[in-house]
């Protein structure tokens, strides 16, 4: 059969996804329906107690979205202009823009050549250049980008040296292992997103924040809700509407009961893939002790490639592929202004352009898998 007659690959199935638990998620629905409290309803408290069971963080606050996660946490911890914060450049725009809506300098830090990852000497390069020009540094929010949990003992440890706070942004890797922990338990808190493209995904937006801090916990679910008090009327500082809805919270509690069978389905086919590309591209690599839930599989092309021409041949035969991130955020027109760790980033720079992420998800069979891998070998 020719390429041109086969189904084209899907990046992401949820659709794969959705015909295994179509039942249960239709009964979750239904539920919903039938008692009508489409906010605030027993299932957002019922997910909640089964991500801290699941995680393991004492506390799990369901809301909005992984964007309104960060911020969240970032108004509880009250930032303001004349502070710094830290990110990684090389990310979604989200973790940056939280710090800019609250008016704050965003310090852009560089990366690990293999992890994709925060560069804890670049983090230490970035909090003297804030201070160098009189701001004052407050936290840093390192990124588990594709699914790899950040060096959070390395940046931990400058972090307590400094008297920073660390957020971290597992936007991309909840359910992911750091030395025997989850995400959800490595910083003073995590932010997560359930945009129906993450590992364990919505059919909506959604997301939540996992601390161990209980006085944080207790702010957090004010603010979520207009500041409220003893009451929505009743408002004690400046929120926002940050609640998840009844209806993804439902839905979500019928993922998580195969989100850890999925996850070992994307460490298998990671596994798969990488055997199969090693010898043609530089593949994934995820440090010992820990494990990633691949929320992208993505490679480093060989230098000198031509990464439109590749993917225009993956196109041909049928494979979608996507680079996250051609353009990194210090080199974004609305971030150009902020911070740059040493003046330049040149890991990250490097990184835009020749990564190329192919597709990835639970229920990609072995046929598949060798498609877009031969795909991809053929391109290249």
């Amino acid at each position: 059969m020719s390429s041109a007659s086969l189904e084209p690959v899907r990046f992401v199935d949820l659709a794969a996804q959705q015909a295994l638990i179509r039942d249960r998620v239709d009964a979750a629905i239904a539920r919903v329906l039938d008692h009508g409290q489409y906010i605030m309803g027993p299932e957002v408290g019922e997910l909640e107690a089964q991500l801290s069971a699941h995680c393991g963080a004492t506390h799990s606050i369901a809301c909005s979205s992984g964007t309104d996660a960060l911020a969240m946490v970032l108004m509880a911890k009250n930032v303001r202009p004349g502070q710094a914060v830290f990110c990684p450049a090389f990310t979604f725009v989200a973790t940056a823009e939280v710090v800019a809506w609250l008016g704050a300098h965003i310090w852009f830090v560089d990366v690990d050549a293999d992890t994709f990852n925060m560069d804890p000497a670049s983090l230490e390069t970035a909090i003297a250049g804030a201070r160098q020009a009189g701001q004052e540094p407050v936290g840093v929010i390192p990124v588990d980008l594709f699914g790899i949990p950040a060096d959070y003992d390395a940046i931990s440890k400058i972090a307590a040296r400094e008297g920073l706070w660390v957020l971290g942004d597992g936007a991309q890797a909840y359910g992911a292992r750091y030395h025997n922990r989850r995400v959800g338990t490595l910083a003073m808190a995590t932010a997560t997103s359930f945009f129906p493209a993450k590992p364990l995904g919505a059919y909506g937006d959604g997301g939540a924040i996992f601390t161990d801090d209980a006085e944080l916990a207790d702010t957090l679910r004010s603010i979520l809700f207009h500041g409220k008090g003893t009451s929505q009327y009743d408002n004690v500082r400046i929120g926002m509407t940050g609640r998840i809805d009844t209806m993804q919270a439902a839905i979500l509690i019928e993922k998580l009961r195969i989100f850890d069978d999925e996850i070992e389905a994307r460490n298998r086919i990671a596994t798969r893939y990488s055997a199969q590309l090693a010898n043609h591209v530089a593949t994934p690599v995820v440090p010992e002790g820990l494990q990633s839930v691949w929320a992208q599989y993505t490679v480093k092309l060989p230098e000198g490639s031509d990464r439109a021409a590749i993917q225009g041949k993956l196109k041909d035969q049928g494979v979608p592929s996507a680079v996250y991130y051609a353009k990194p955020l210090h080199l974004q027109d609305a971030y150009s202004h902020h911070g740059v760790a040493g003046g330049a980033l040149p890991v990250t720079d490097m990184l835009s352009g020749c990564v190329l992420s192919l597709p990835m998800h639970p229920y990609l069979d072995e046929d598949t898998q060798d498609r877009v891998t031969n795909a991809l070998i053929g391109a290249l």
